[in-house]
C-alpha cells in the first residue's frame, strides 16, 4: 500500500506510517492540481495540512484511494461531498490543538493585561515609559467564556488558576460538569454583561456570525477586554473598531479575522489591539499530535479498523452500508433540524426506530444523528466516532427504542429532544420512492416536506393575517419562497409554519417575522 504526503508534517506521523511495514510513503511537497492529478491513481491514501487542494477532479481519477487525512481541524481544503459518495474515508485530528488553542488564549489575556505588546514595542522604540503601560491584574476579574468545550474547558482550568472568577455560556453543557470546574453557567445576556474579559470558543455558524456586534458591546463593562483564538467572523471587526477608538473596550487579542490571510485591517492600528497570525495551532507538539493522530487513522483505515475520527463515514460494516445509506442522510438531516431548532441546554433525546430498521443494529444511525443534532452549536469537530462522547461529556441522556410495528410507512424513525426547562421539539422521517428522505411529523403536527434546502420554522398561534403577513415580510426583503407546509390541529389553535425559500435568511427577516402578533418563535434552518 502507499501513502501520498502532500505537506510538510511533523517527521514522527511519516515514521508511524513507515513503520507499519506494508505501507510505502511517498513525501510529495507543493504539487500542483495537475500534478497530483497524474498520480493519484497510485495511492491508497494521501496526506494534507492546509495548503494542498484534494479537489473533485482529484478524487474522480483516485482509483485506489482509500483515505484522505487532515493534519488538522478543519477539511475545507477536502472536497467530503466527492469522497464521500465514492466511499473514501476523510479524516482529521480534531484534539491535537486543544493546549495549543487555550495556552494562546491565555497568552493574549495576560498581554492584553500587562500591556506587553505596546510595551515591547516602546521599549524597542528607544523610550522608557513605565506609567504609561500600567496593566491589571487577573486576580478577581471575571472571565466569560463563550464555549464550554475542550479548549474552553482547558481556558477555564487556568483561568481559575490565576483566582479568576469565570463564568460561561453554552447552550450545551451539563450544568454539573461546569460547576465541578469552577465555572457558572449563564446566558448570553448575562456573561455579556458581567465579564472584564471576553474569550469565544464557539463554531462560525450562522447563529455566531458577528455574534459580538455593535448592540452587544454595548451591553458590556466599560474597559472590558475581548480574545477571539477561534474563528473570524464571529466578532464583526468594525464594530469592534469603533468601541475601541470610542473607550468601551479596552483592547482586544484576535488570532482569526473575517478574512484570511489578512494583513492589512483597520484594528491593526490601533495600540490596544494585538494580533497573531492564525497560530492557535502553531506548537511543535501540537503539530507533533496532529500528524500522530492522523497517521494512525489512515492505517486504521488501510486495515478495515474503526478509526478515532472519521468526518464523514460512520463504522458501518461493508455489506450493511448499501442498507443504511439512505436512512444515515434521513437521520443526520433530522438531527441538523432539530439542532437548528431548539434553544438551550438538551437534557434528553429519545430516538424511537420502526418497521424494517429495526431488526438491525441500529448505533450507527443513532450516532449519525447526534452528529447532526451537536455540530452546529459546538466549536469542537462532532464527528461519527465521537457524536455519543460528546453528547455524553455535554450530560445529554440518548435513548434507543425499536419496534418493528409500525402504522403508515415500512420505515419510520422519530427523534423528541428534551431541553432542561422541559420543553420538547420532535421530528419523525421516513423514506418515500427512490429512497427520498421526508419529513412526515413536526413536534404533533402532520407534515410532508423534503428536508432539504433553506427553512423557516415559525410555530405560532392559528389566527388569520400570520401567513399574509409572513409572505410580505420574506417578499420585502427579496426573499424568493419555494414552499409551505402548514399544521394545526384546531381553529384558532396552537399552529406551525414551515416555509422553504430560495437562500440564506438575513438576520432582520427573522427580526421582523418574530414582531407579527401570533408568532411564538422564528428559526432559520439551513439543510443545503
Amino acid at each position: 500500500m502507499r501513502v501520498l504526503v502532500c505537506d510538510p508534517i511533523s517527521e514522527k506521523g511519516i515514521e508511524i506510517l513507515k513503520a507499519a511495514g506494508e505501507v510505502a510513503v511517498d513525501v510529495k511537497l507543493k504539487q500542483t492540481e495537475d500534478q497530483i492529478v497524474d498520480i493519484i491513481a497510485e495511492y491508497d491514501a494521501v496526506v494534507v495540512r492546509s495548503e494542498t487542494k484534494i479537489t473533485k477532479r482529484i478524487i474522480e481519477k483516485a482509483e485506489r484511494l482509500k483515505a484522505i487525512g487532515r493534519a488538522g481541524v478543519g477539511v475545507d481544503n477536502i472536497d467530503v461531498e466527492a469522497a464521500t459518495q465514492k466511499g473514501i474515508v476523510v479524516v482529521n485530528a480534531p484534539e491535537g490543538n486543544t493546549i495549543a488553542a487555550a495556552e494562546l488564549t491565555v497568552a493574549h489575556m495576560i498581554s492584553l493585561a500587562r500591556n506587553l505588546a505596546t510595551a515591547n514595542g516602546s521599549l524597542k522604540g528607544g523610550q522608557w515609559q513605565r506609567s504609561k503601560f500600567t496593566g491589571i491584574e487577573l486576580k478577581g476579574k471575571t472571565l466569560g467564556i463563550l464555549g464550554l468545550g475542550k479548549i474552553g474547558s482547558e481556558v477555564a482550568k487556568r483561568a481559575r488558576a490565576f483566582d479568576m472568577t469565570v463564568i460561561a455560556f453554552d447552550p450545551y453543557a451539563s450544568a454539573e460538569k461546569a460547576k465541578d470546574m469552577g465555572v457558572t453557567l449563564k446566558d448570553l445576556d448575562a456573561v455579556i454583561a458581567e465579564s472584564d474579559f471576553l474569550t469565544i470558543h464557539m463554531p462560525k455558524t450562522k447563529d455566531t456570525l458577528k455574534l459580538i456586534n455593535a448592540d452587544r458591546i454595548t451591553k458590556m463593562k466599560d474597559g472590558v477586554r475581548i480574545i477571539n483564538c477561534a474563528r473570524g467572523g464571529i466578532i464583526d471587526e468594525a464594530a469592534l473598531y469603533d468601541a475601541i477608538v470610542a473607550g468601551k473596550v479596552a483592547g482586544a487579542g484576535l488570532d482569526v479575522f473575517e478574512t484570511e490571510p489578512c494583513t492589512d485591517s483597520p484594528l491593526f492600528t490601533l495600540p490596544q489591539v494585538q494580533v497573531t497570525p492564525h497560530l492557535g495551532a502553531s506548537t511543535q507538539e501540537a503539530q507533533v499530535n496532529v500528524a500522530i493522530d492522523v497517521a494512525y487513522d489512515i492505517l486504521r483505515v488501510l486495515r478495515g479498523e474503526v478509526v478515532s475520527a472519521a468526518v464523514n463515514i460512520p463504522a458501518v460494516k461493508p455489506e450493511m452500508m448499501t442498507i443504511f445509506q439512505p436512512y444515515l442522510d434521513l437521520v443526520e438531516r433530522m438531527g441538523q433540524f432539530l439542532g437548528q431548532t431548539v434553544g438551550g441546554a438538551i437534557e434528553k433525546i429519545v430516538i424511537t426506530f420502526q418497521g424494517e430498521v429495526a431488526k438491525y443494529n441500529v448505533t450507527p444511525l443513532t450516532t449519525t444523528l447526534l452528529k447532526g443534532l451537536l455540530k452546529h452549536s459546538l466549536q469542537e469537530t462532532v464527528n461519527y466516532v465521537n457524536a455519543p462522547h460528546v453528547a455524553k461529556a455535554r450530560g445529554i441522556k440518548v435513548l434507543e427504542s425499536k419496534t418493528p410495528d409500525v402504522e403508515d410507512y415500512a420505515v419510520q424513525i422519530s427523534a423528541m429532544v428534551e431541553l432542561a426547562n422541559g420543553t420538547t421539539r420532535q421530528v419523525t422521517g421516513t423514506l418515500l420512492r427512490k429512497n427520498q428522505p421526508r419529513f412526515v411529523r413536526i413536534d404533533d403536527f402532520d407534515m410532508d416536506m423534503a428536508p432539504v434546502g433553506h427553512m423557516l420554522v415559525m410555530p405560532h398561534t392559528d389566527k388569520p393575517k400570520i401567513i399574509g403577513r409572513t409572505g410580505t415580510i420574506i417578499g420585502e426583503h427579496n426573499v424568493n419562497i419555494a414552499g409551505m407546509h402548514l399544521g394545526r390541529k384546531v381553529s384558532g389553535g396552537h399552529a406551525i409554519a414551515i416555509l422553504n425559500v430560495d437562500g440564506a435568511v438575513p438576520e432582520q427577516v427573522l427580526a421582523d417575522l418574530s414582531q407579527i402578533d401570533g408568532v411564538e418563535d422564528v428559526k432559520y434552518v439551513s439543510l443545503a
